[in-house]
């Protein structure tokens, strides 16, 4: 996998900075002559820079974003451990792994690092900037700093600014790690039993009451113990657990709860006026985290935007699993004649 090496100072929106970061990134397909075939993904909270392995009903031969057609690219965020400088990763000053001591990130630095990586890969324009839930927070923000970039956006079960609702689930989790007594500690592997808790607790918000009633029902009327819907959740959590870590998580639900395109820009509406891309808005019918109401709120206030609502069981997590419908609202979206570049 390459990587991009920021070697100068990265000032961060809350005050802080970086001496320096790397940018684990993906790029898959070849920029054609007039570089108008980009196909940026942003990644979800735990996702990682290869959309091959998270998002394969999409990317890939013969799929919508086809490698034959596009230069897709992809890069773990800021913060991220999937190859980018994160809490895990040494701080120049100490020679140590941050851990606990990482500055705070927003949306918005993520995005200003997603920038510097497209400068270095020569990249002038973005055919289509494409998200999900805080890939989606990321995309939009992009979308707003550099309203001359990005000529086509689609945003996916996201907002304009995280709710109260959001930062509470968040919150629980992050109180999860905090009552895990080795979270304390500066070591790789602190809190992972408030990892797995804080995974339980996000799945509720993921998924909802349809979807576990369909997919975790119980085997007999007899049964009083060993519920499938225990055994999911204990599942997922350790799922996580290894492949993630507890500072990371803590570290990425601090910035998507930050997410508010409004913040000194006068206010949200005017934020969201300022998009010249093409939109595209997706709403999840049965997302309890995102609900419609939010990215119907994006497509009334982004000029010319169009709203799609995707049916699903499976609430939020939808969009990373109801890859044919919602390949179809794209490309109704897009048009026949559109769609190749």
């Amino acid at each position: 996998m390459p990587y991009f090496d920021h070697k100068f100072s990265f000032p961060l929106e809350l005050g802080d900075e970086l001496s320096g970061f790397r940018l684990a990134y993906t790029t898959q397909g070849t920029l054609n002559e007039t570089g108008s075939n980009v196909i940026w993904i942003c990644h979800a909270l735990t996702g990682n820079a290869d959309p091959s392995d998270w998002w394969s009903g999409l990317v890939g031969p013969g799929k919508l974003y086809d490698p034959a057609h596009y230069f897709i690219v992809c890069a773990n965020v800021l913060g991220g451990c999937y190859g980018s400088t994160g809490p895990l990763s040494n701080d120049p000053a100490t020679g140590k792994p941050y851990f606990h001591s990482f500055p705070t990130l927003t949306i918005r630095d993520m995005v200003g690092a997603l920038d510097l990586l497209r400068q270095e890969l020569g990249i002038e324009q973005i055919h289509t900037c494409v998200g999900g839930s805080v890939g989606g927070q990321q995309a939009v923000e992009w979308a707003i700093s550099q309203p001359k970039l990005i000529k086509r956006l689609i945003l996916i079960a996201t907002n304009a600014v995280f709710s109260p609702w959001g930062i509470a689930f968040n919150e629980a989790q992050r109180m999860a790690l905090q009552a895990d007594p080795t979270w304390v500690e500066n070591r790789p592997d602190a809190g992972q039993n408030g990892l797995k808790a804080a995974r339980s607790i996000a799945l509720l918000s993921y998924r909802n009451y349809e979807t576990y009633a369909f997919t975790q029902a119980l085997d007999n009327n007899e049964q009083t113990d060993n519920y499938k819907a225990a055994g999911y959740q204990n599942y997922q959590g350790e799922k996580l657990v290894g492949r993630f870590n507890a500072f990371t998580y803590w570290l990425l639900t601090k910035a998507m709860d930050s997410h508010n395109v409004g913040r000194n820009r006068g206010s949200i509406l005017n934020a969201l006026s300022l998009i010249e891309a093409k939109t595209l808005v997706v709403g999840i019918h049965s997302d309890v985290l995102f609900p419609p109401s939010e990215q119907q709120f994006l497509a009334r206030h982004i000029p010319d935007a169009v709203y799609e609502e995707l049916e699903s069981l499976y609430g939020h997590d939808g969009f990373l699993i109801e890859f044919k419908p919602l390949t179809q609202i794209i490309r109704k979206w897009v048009g026949e004649k559109g769609f190749k570049v």
